[in-house]
């Protein structure tokens, strides 16, 4: 019995242990600059989508941010500036959560772009948006960084991971155009 806690003790420690790494060499790869960071929208309660009847200039008629969303994105933007971390450029899906998300962390004027757009409520334009997200990432030369505020739908279309609310998945492109992942940072 004492062996098979010992046993697992050691996996949890090295799941710790890599976990640490990841987020070590995200954080490394954006002071290096050129890279692009992924960023999926702090906690907004309600599932997924938004209600029915909503539109994208109502902020009223969405799934918003929670009070602990809007403070996990001051969290994360005092992070970032606490890692000395910089973005030449700050795009976001043009949902009210992405905008407040990247708003609120403070790190710079927000541009909306209508390819980050949410993939789940626009089903139909799935493949079309996610291209075109592919697109923007695999164009981004630096030489600062690039922060993308969308949906976790949109970062799993374009790269196949899929955030928790308010992760961080670092990003680069290599020589034939394909988009690696460096590494993670949890939310706050």
């Amino acid at each position: 019995m004492l062996m098979r806690i010992c046993i697992v003790l050691a996996i949890l420690t090295a799941i710790g242990h890599g976990a640490r790494a990841d987020e070590a060499a995200a954080w490394q790869a954006l002071r290096a600059g050129g890279h692009v960071a992924l960023m999926r929208h702090t906690s907004a309660p309600g599932g997924v989508g938004d209600p029915a009847g909503f539109t994208l200039r109502d902020c009223a008629t969405q799934r918003n941010l929670s009070a602990e969303g809007r403070a996990e994105a001051q969290a994360m933007g005092a992070r970032v500036k606490a890692e000395g971390i910089a973005f030449e450029k700050i795009m976001s899906s043009p949902w009210c959560r992405c905008v407040d998300t990247a708003t609120l962390m403070d790190l710079g004027p927000v541009e909306t772009e209508a390819t980050f757009g949410n993939v789940v409520v626009l089903r139909d334009q799935r493949e079309e948006l996610a291209a075109g997200g592919r697109q923007i990432i695999q164009a981004w030369k630096g030489p600062g960084n690039l922060l993308v505020v969308t949906h976790g739908a949109n970062i799993r279309a374009m790269i196949g991971v899929s955030p928790a609310e308010g992760e961080i998945v670092v990003v680069a492109n290599s020589s034939d155009e394909a988009i690696s992942v460096i590494g993670r940072i949890p939310p706050p």
